[in-house]
């Protein structure tokens, strides 16, 4: 939490969300980490498994990094999304 406080983002006030199975189809892209080959498989859509370091009970020096590979993959992953077409009025 410290590391995202550090970047002004407030962690308290997020909280995770549970992906249902509708949602998930609806989705272009899910993004797991580390699930591997126990990740859901979901046709037509794009299944992303990151494996990451767990950063729990880390040193604030060394979740730096695993947050910063986050924010490397989240922005290259957008990126590489095609862009949304305009909503027609």
């Amino acid at each position: 939490m410290a590391v995202l406080a550090e970047r002004g983002l407030d962690a308290g006030a997020e909280f995770p969300e549970p992906v249902t199975d509708e949602v998930a189809r609806a989705a272009d892209v899910i993004v797991t980490m580390g699930c591997g080959d126990a990740c859901p498989i979901y046709p037509g859509t794009q299944v992303v498994d990151w494996e990451l370091t767990d950063p729990a009970g880390k040193p604030i020096d060394e979740v730096r990094p695993i947050v910063d590979d986050i924010d490397r993959r989240v922005r290259a992953l957008l990126d590489d999304l095609p862009a949304a077409a305009p909503e027609q009025a």
